[in-house]
């Protein structure tokens, strides 16, 4: 049993998580993760992995994520993704009220030069019709993300 468990994991490069102030995601805090020490020529899928739980007031998530290269250059994207079903059920894993939702960033990439590499995660949520944006998002408790190996 122990060696299916470490076989399933066996591509994972890094997971890392943050914890949301008392699960609220405030618009300003960016959340920062830093990795290293990647194979330079092995293809890799980059995931963002958030846990809600039922506070959560929307069905979708909109994010802007910032992929900061070693030799300077940075990748910024603004990403949407499906939380819930119309009908208010949640598409994340796990029992009881929290989920968890593993959401593709990148896919197949290589990190081309060794160094630091550094993600910035923000939300960029807005209520319809609002110029502003949401202060204070409730329901996110923690965000993370996830290196497999391809």
């Amino acid at each position: 049993m122990m060696l299916v468990l470490v076989s399933c994991n066996s591509n994972m490069v890094k997971s890392e998580y943050r914890a949301t102030d008392g699960g609220s995601w405030n618009k300003d805090d960016v959340l920062e993760f830093t990795f290293s020490e990647l194979d330079t020529v092995q293809e890799h899928d980059l995931f963002i992995n958030v846990r809600n739980d039922e506070t959560f007031p929307y069905n979708n998530l909109f994010l802007i994520a910032e992929l900061n290269f070693p030799d300077g250059n940075t990748v910024t994207d603004t990403l949407e993704y499906e939380m819930a079903l119309p009908d208010g059920t949640w598409l994340g894993k796990g029992y009881g009220s929290l989920k968890e939702s593993k959401l593709w960033y990148k896919e197949n990439i290589v990190f081309p030069t060794s160094g630091v590499y550094t993600l910035r995660v923000s939300h960029a949520m807005r209520k319809n019709g609002s110029v502003n944006g949401v202060i204070n998002l409730e329901g996110i408790t923690d965000v993370g993300f996830e290196i497999v190996k391809k």
